[in-house]
C-alpha cells in the first residue's frame, strides 16, 4: 500500500504554484487493478461521452456524481487523498463527481485551455474552494497528450469561458496569451500511479494523443462543504464524505466481478 502524507513543502507549493506532483500516490498493484477494472469496464465505456476539441479531434470522458463500493468509489474516499484535500482547502471537504479520462491511441482528442472553476463557478459555487487529484493509469507523455499546467495561474483569477468545438476553454484569448507569455508551462509527465493535485483556478489543457500509447487518468474533484453551492446543477450538493482507510483500495478491487482476478492471484 502506499504510504502518503501532505508535506509543508506541497502545501507552500499548491498555494503559490497551483499544483505539485505526487509519484506513486497509488502503489503498483493499486494502479494495476484500477487499470485492469478500468479495461474490462465496458458499461463505463459505454457510458463515455465525446467531447470535439475544435481541433480535428475528439476526446472521450466518463462524469459520475455518485460513489459507489467500487474501486472508483474507494479512491475517492480514500484518506491519503482526502486528508490532503482537507488540508489544502483548510476545512472538510466532499465529493464533487469524479471521471475518468479516455485519451486513445492515435485519435485521443485534446482539451482545450481552460480552468475547472471557469465553469464550476456557474454550478453555484461562489469561492474557488475546489480541488482535483488526477491519477496516472497509463503513463503519461508529452507524445500521449499529458497534462500541461501554467504555473502560477492559479493566482491570476477567473477567466471568462466559452464553447472551444464541445468543450468549454478560455474565451479571454489576449488574456490567457498573455499569461502564457509571463508564466511558466509546465508539461506534467507521470508513470502510473503517480498524480498531481492542482487548484481549481490553474490554467491547463493536452494535446491530442498521435502516440500508440493509451493515456488514461482518473480524476477526483472536491468541493469545500463552506462552499456549498447556492443552487442546484449537474453536480451535487453538500453530503457528507466518509473517509476509508487506504487499504480499501485493493480490498475492494479485488472483490470486483472483472478480470482483475489476473492481477490479484499473481500477488
Amino acid at each position: 500500500m502506499s504510504s502518503f502524507t501532505l508535506t509543508p513543502q506541497q502545501i507552500a507549493q499548491f498555494h503559490a504554484d497551483g499544483f505539485f506532483v505526487v509519484d506513486q500516490l497509488l502503489d503498483a498493484d493499486e494502479v494495476d487493478l484500477l487499470r485492469t477494472i478500468a479495461r474490462a469496464d465496458h458499461q463505463m465505456q459505454a457510458d463515455a461521452a465525446s467531447r470535439g476539441d475544435g481541433e480535428g479531434g475528439a476526446i472521450r470522458l466518463v462524469v459520475e456524481n455518485e460513489l459507489h463500493d467500487d474501486i472508483y468509489g474507494a479512491i475517492v474516499r480514500s484518506r491519503r487523498i482526502v486528508d490532503a484535500m482537507e488540508t489544502l482547502l483548510a476545512g472538510e471537504v466532499y465529493h464533487y463527481h469524479h471521471k475518468m479520462i479516455l485519451k486513445e491511441p492515435f485519435v485521443g482528442g485534446a482539451w482545450a485551455w481552460h480552468q475547472d472553476y471557469g465553469y464550476w463557478y456557474h454550478n453555484g459555487c461562489l469561492a474557488p474552494l475546489l480541488a482535483s487529484c488526477m491519477i496516472a493509469v497509463d503513463r503519461a507523455t508529452r507524445e500521449n497528450g499529458c497534462l500541461q499546467v501554467v504555473r502560477g495561474s492559479h493566482l491570476l483569477g477567473r477567466m471568462d469561458h466559452g464553447k472551444v468545438g464541445d468543450q468549454t476553454g478560455v474565451a479571454e484569448v489576449d488574456r490567457l496569451n498573455s499569461a502564457l507569455e509571463r508564466l511558466e508551462l509546465v508539461h506534467c509527465e507521470l508513470a502510473p500511479g503517480s498524480a498531481i493535485f492542482f487548484h481549481c483556478n490553474l490554467l491547463h489543457r493536452s494535446d491530442q494523443n498521435k502516440s500508440p500509447d493509451p493515456r488514461w487518468a482518473f480524476i477526483a474533484c472536491y468541493n469545500a462543504r463552506r462552499n456549498d453551492p447556492y443552487k442546484e446543477s449537474r453536480h451535487p450538493r453538500y453530503a457528507l464524505l466518509e473517509k476509508w482507510d487506504d487499504a480499501r483500495i485493493k480490498e475492494v478491487g479485488r472483490k470486483q466481478p472483472t478480470a482483475v482476478q489476473q492481477v490479484a492471484s499473481g500477488r
